[in-house]
């Protein structure tokens, strides 16, 4: 944990590689931890999400993804199935076919999807 100590210590500078970017991330995660932070640990907080963001923006191509492939990625790193998004996005014949590319995935499908993975809806929507 950072204490007030070890914070004073804390040189906050840009986020350029992934040992910096895991360095910020346990600070903010210890800032996170604890109760009442001050303004100034709020401010030092907020930075460096800002420059962990940057960071990944600039690093992680997630808008490059598609709906489609986000939705493989989500059902994969939660372990589910094709059955499990039966009576979410519509039947089962509906979903097979979301899952397998031949149909897209509807405005109203984005928002289901996005209320079961806690995830923003957009993320469904191919622009």
């Amino acid at each position: 944990m950072y204490n007030n100590g070890a914070l004073a210590n804390v040189q906050i500078q840009g986020v350029t590689t992934e040992e910096e970017s895991d360095r910020a991330l346990s600070i903010v995660e210890s800032l996170l931890a604890e109760e009442n932070i001050s303004p100034e640990k709020e401010q030092i907080l907020r930075l460096l999400v800002t420059l962990i963001e940057k960071f990944e923006d600039e690093n992680y191509q997630l808008a490059a993804s598609t709906s489609h492939s986000i939705l493989l990625h989500l059902m994969e790193e939660r372990g589910l199935r094709q059955a499990d998004l039966v009576g979410v996005i519509g039947s089962r014949g509906v979903v097979s076919e979301v899952v397998n590319g031949k149909r897209t995935i509807s405005k109203g499908q984005s928002k289901s999807l996005g209320e079961f993975f806690h995830v923003d809806p957009s993320l469904f929507i191919d622009l």
